[in-house]
């Protein structure tokens, strides 16, 4: 039977209007199964769709499924703040100071950060070296030579992320991929910015050709992943500004920030679209 659910699209990691990464939220999913789920997020044709659900543990204020046109996530970031937030507007209330989302990658914790909103990056489940064929064939399908990559890592936190460091900012932007050849790997890119004339620190990239998304805009669980790796080895600051998104005529802006017992990774998140969605 359909069912008339309330809806919203929320534009996450924005720096101005619709410049961030788009999610769907459907806010009561009771009702529907998996094929459901996932035949509206192919739908949708957006990088995540979600489904909010009742908790099934006590400590959480909701549950989150979180979809990709190609399947289901356990976790993903700017789904997760996007959620959030029209959760929050549809009359949602935390049982505590911070809001707590139940998800396939466990508890997320999620605090209001002034106007913008922060998740507490999800410990890695994959992390350490690539492997060295791996690695040859992303940067063949990136166009990479190999004084191009400063390091490389897994920062898989749920959608099986493996990172690379670029030389700067200015070369993560040159880069033209090759979908195809880059099959399944889930590939995102970090580069530093120097000097002046950036209003960013970083500029990050994600590819993940095999979930339906050639290019997503601007990316929580990457960002999160890098925050995590390379906080591990000093070689990012505490507190730093990513820009995501140039590459897509995008302008995203990914906050993050290490308190010292959690990296929270935070941005604006504005609703654009409301209403109901027939399911």
């Amino acid at each position: 039977m359909v069912t008339s659910r309330p809806f919203a699209q929320v534009d996450v990691f924005a720096s101005g209007p619709i410049s961030g990464n788009p999610v769907a939220v459907v806010l009561d999913a009771r009702g529907l199964d998996d094929d459901q789920m996932a035949a509206f997020a192919r739908w949708t044709n957006l990088s995540e769709t979600t489904f909010v659900l009742p908790p099934t543990d006590v400590a959480a204020d909701y549950r989150l499924r979180i979809f990709t046109p190609g399947g289901e996530l356990p976790f993903a970031g700017h789904p997760t703040l996007g959620s959030a937030h029209a959760w929050l507007e549809s009359g949602g209330r935390p049982r505590a100071d911070v809001i707590v989302q139940e998800c396939g990658a466990g508890l997320i914790t999620i605090r209001r950060d002034g106007d913008r909103l922060a998740f507490a990056a999800p410990p890695l489940r994959r992390s350490g070296p690539v492997d060295a064929d791996v690695l040859a064939e992303i940067r063949a399908a990136l166009g990479l030579h190999p004084s191009d990559v400063v390091a490389s890592n897994w920062v898989d936190n749920g959608p099986g992320w493996i990172g690379l460091m670029l030389t700067s900012g200015e070369r993560v932007l040159e880069v033209r991929p090759d979908h195809a050849a880059l099959g399944d790997h889930e590939v995102g890119l970090i580069g530093a910015y120097r000097g002046a004339g950036h209003d960013a620190d970083y500029e990050v990239r994600a590819f993940a050709p095999g979930d339906g998304v050639p290019e997503d805009p601007v990316t929580g669980s990457l960002n999160a992943g890098f925050a995590t790796w390379l906080r591990a080895t000093g070689e990012i600051p505490a507190r730093y500004v990513a820009a995501q998104g140039t590459a897509m005529g995008r302008a995203g802006r990914v906050f993050v920030d290490d308190d010292g017992t959690d990296i929270w990774v935070g941005g604006a998140t504005v609703s654009t679209i409301t209403g109901t969605v027939d399911l």
